[in-house]
């Protein structure tokens, strides 16, 4: 398999996060976002929303990070990236949908891009921005971790794809200096997985 990724991007620290999980090799393909190697033709022959992450696994290529995750756990299921009841597996595509969807989307660097470039924002409103809309993600979200508290991890006692989700938006949270002393179940859940190896060694410092 070969990953097309930037090294903070928060979609590809997932999608890395789930291959070591699951000790899938893979070549990374490191792209500079903010250089616009996302935009060259030869990435957009590769995918066309020229977004990362792009997986490429023999003669087809997957690109969003939430469906590169379902596909890993369809085709390689040990350890599983969601639990096997429906209705555990609906809690964690709420929680992993409720930061990919709710929170990432509004604080990514092509939204950080456009409020610096084109509407001329200066660096507190952009950070005011950034805080807001993981405040507003993180308020939520701490209380669904708390009810009920179910073990080490965002559910039981074993990562799963809603944990792939979380650590890069932590890691992003602190790289920004948000305040996250109102969230103690995202912290604890965030450093029990950074315990794991496969966490550790997908963090964007590592890479």
């Amino acid at each position: 398999m070969k990953l097309y990724e930037a090294v903070r991007s928060s979609a590809s620290f997932r999608v890395r996060i789930a291959l070591n999980l699951k000790s899938l090799p893979y070549e990374s393909v490191v792209l500079d976002l903010r250089k616009g190697a996302h935009r060259s033709p030869d990435y957009a022959r590769v995918n066309p929303a020229q977004a990362v992450p792009a997986l490429v696994d023999g003669s087809h290529t997957l690109a969003q990070s939430m469906a590169i995750l379902e596909y890993l756990d369809e085709t390689h299921p040990r350890p599983p990236l969601l639990p096997a009841a429906p209705l555990e597996r609906a809690r964690v595509r709420g929680i992993s949908q409720l930061i990919s969807c709710d929170i990432h989307p509004l604080d990514n660097l092509r939204v950080l891009f456009r409020l610096e470039k084109e509407l001329h924002l200066d660096q507190s409103a952009i950070d005011a921005w950034y805080h807001h809309w993981v405040h507003e993600g993180f308020r939520a979200l701490e209380q669904i971790l708390a009810e009920p508290a179910t073990g080490e991890f965002c559910h039981g006692d074993a990562p799963t794809m809603a944990d792939c989700c979380l650590v890069p938006q932590v890691v992003n949270a602190v790289r920004f200096k948000v305040d996250l002393g109102s969230y103690p179940r995202i912290v604890h859940i965030h450093e029990a997985c950074m315990r794991i190896e496969a966490f550790g060694k997908a963090h964007p410092d590592r890479q």
